[in-house]
């Protein structure tokens, strides 16, 4: 995931549209990756974790129902566990993520994707 740019992007976020737009806006061409068509798979979720320094839950939406239905608040489960419920309910998963150059933010507020551009 290196020396090019990648946005998770969920087209009904404006959030999301608002990152798109500042990508287009420097002229950067991203991979978009629709996360709720395509999820990532969980070496990939790790991998962002870790550009992020960030724990699973921090990348969670919590507010989802799938976080609720599926106990994630639970502070006993693991690492693995959680990425996996990200892989099986992309919902959960906190947009838009930017990552270029081995570097990934999330795009709350628009203005740490700047930071990395």
């Amino acid at each position: 995931m290196t020396d090019s740019t990648t946005i998770y992007h969920n087209p009904r976020c404006s959030k999301s549209r608002a990152a798109m737009e500042l990508l287009s806006d420097k002229g950067i061409e991203a991979n978009v990756v629709k996360y709720l068509d395509t999820p990532p798979d969980s070496d990939a979720i790790s991998e962002i974790l870790d550009m992020l320094g960030l724990e699973p839950r921090e990348l969670m939406r919590k507010g989802e129902q799938a976080y609720k239905d599926n106990n994630l608040a639970d502070e006993s489960l693991t690492r693995e566990q959680l990425i996996d419920a990200m892989v099986n309910n992309p919902i959960l998963i906190e947009r838009p993520i930017v990552i270029k150059d081995g570097k990934a933010a999330i795009g709350r507020p628009i203005e740490n994707i700047i930071d990395i551009l």
